[in-house]
Order: structure tokens, then sequence, then C-alpha cells
């Protein structure tokens, strides 16, 4: 099938075609990501929390996004491929940015890169535009700031609305090929995705953008853990199918159900008489 460019997604928003987008962390992942059909795999940092065990994305470094971003590169051939600019690598100037997202084009193989933030880093989008490097937005809850702003639905004053209308066409016009637009409400949401030519993605975000993301291990529950955000669907349990798996494993191998013959090597009869002197056990 035909590889997904930022042209093409543009094309689906005005064919009114959804988007679907998927994260992903590493090679077996994408590989599945591959073959499903997504139209985008994100490479979010939200790996620190996912994958690392970080208590929010903050701590990921763009080492970490590298290093993943080429994993899944590596299982890709049609999605177009993002990957996320982590905390402060955009917001010390326009070269340092251009530096973090370079690292990962040329370092990790990404085709895109994601910033979140609104109308303030329209400068940053533009630069990093006109020197070749496709930028996604990211407005509505930014996970990146949950220090200072908290894990809350964006969109439920006038302000609020005014402030996220603003950020979208500021982004847009400075050359954001596409918006992410995460815990937005829903009418607002729609609002923005029918004010801007260029594609949004929801999460969280209602029925009326022109995408839709959400986390791989989310949608699968491929966890030990119960959390699941409210607007995720869970549409196979990977975790509880492995995790009774791995207990079915460790009670095989303790009772010495496993392994058995069938899982087993032999030697021949001949090394057999000649290592021990007897016959085979």
């Amino acid at each position: 099938m035909q590889r997904v460019t930022v042209g093409r997604l543009q094309k689906m928003k005005r064919e009114g075609k959804p988007i679907a987008m998927v994260t992903a962390y590493d090679f077996p992942t994408a590989q599945l990501a591959e073959k499903s059909g997504v139209d985008v795999v994100l490479v979010g940092d939200s790996l620190g929390m996912v994958v690392l065990g970080y208590e929010s994305t903050v701590p990921v470094t763009i080492a970490d996004m590298v290093h993943h971003t080429r994993a899944v590169r590596r299982g890709l051939a049609r999605p177009l491929l993002v990957a996320d600019l982590p905390f402060l690598t955009y917001h010390q100037g326009e070269q340092a940015a251009l530096t973090a997202a370079g690292r990962l084009m040329q370092e990790g193989g990404a085709t895109a890169v994601k910033m979140e933030g609104g109308r303030e880093l329209a400068p940053t989008v533009a630069a990093c535009v006109a020197a070749g490097i496709p930028v996604m937005g990211h407005i509505g809850l930014l996970p990146q700031a949950v220090h200072q702003t908290g894990y809350r639905i964006r969109g439920k004053s006038v302000h609020e609305v005014e402030q996220l209308q603003q950020d979208a066409e500021a982004l847009a016009a400075a050359g954001a090929f596409a918006l992410v637009l995460e815990c937005v409400t829903e009418e607002v949401a729609r609002a923005v995705s029918e004010a801007v030519a260029i594609p949004t993605i929801g999460i969280g975000s209602g029925r009326y953008c022109d995408g839709q993301v959400l986390v791989f291990h989310d949608l699968v529950r491929f966890s030990a853990g119960d959390f699941l955000p409210s607007f995720a669907k869970t549409y196979a349990d990977v975790g509880t199918a492995v995790r009774e798996g791995l207990t079915q494993y460790v009670k095989d191998v303790k009772s010495k159900r496993f392994p058995d013959s069938e899982h087993t090597f032999r030697a021949s009869d001949e090394l057999v008489q000649q290592l021990y002197g007897g016959e085979r056990v």
C-alpha cells in the first residue's frame, strides 16, 4: 500500500476520511501497528509512563526518544511516523528545537515531530517547517506541563475556548500540518476542527475531530495495572492473557511439568554411550 504522507493526511481531511493514529514504542509493536492499517504511528513521550515507569513525561530525554523512535522505524513501512520532542528541547530557542528535531529525524528515522503548546510556539514551528521538518502541534491538555497546569479537561470557559481557537489558528498559520487535541470538550474540539484547514487528531476530545489517537497499551490493556483513561476503549485484553500465561509457566516450572520431552534436544545413542558408558536415561 502507498506510504502515508503529510499531504495525504491533509487530503483525508478535505475528503472527510477519518485518520487512525496509535502510539508505538518498540519494534514488535510497530510491526503490529503496520499490519493493522493505521495511518499514523506516534512515538510519544508517554513512553516515560507506559514503558519506563516514570510518574510523568517530564523525565524523558531526547536520547530516550531517539532510541525508541529508531526501534519503531524498523517495524514500519506505510504509516507516517511522528516522534515527540521531549520536555524543554524546544523551549530554549529555535536552534535548540532544530537540533533536537534533526536528531529525531536523522538518527531516529522519524518523518515528523510533535510539539506541545500554543501560539507562543508559532515562531519555533515556522523555523522547523522552513528547515524541512514537518511539525504536528498539540494543544489542550499538555502532559509536559502537568506540574504547572495539572490533568484536567480543557474548553470549559470562554477564556479557554478563545485560547484554544487562537492557538490552533496560530499553529496552522505557522505551518503545522496537523494538531492533536487532548482532553478538550467535544463542542470546542468540533469548532476548532472546523476552523482550521489542517487535520485535528483527538484524544479524549470527542467525535468530531478529523482523526483519533490512543495509547497502544490502553487500547489492548497491555498492563498489570487497573487504570484506564475514561476516554479509552478496550479492544483486546492482552494484559490478562499475558499474566495468565506467565502464571501457568511459573506453576509448570515449579511442578517440573516444563520442560518435557517435547521441548528437549537429545544426543545420539552413540554419544551417550561414549560419554556415560551406559544406556540413555
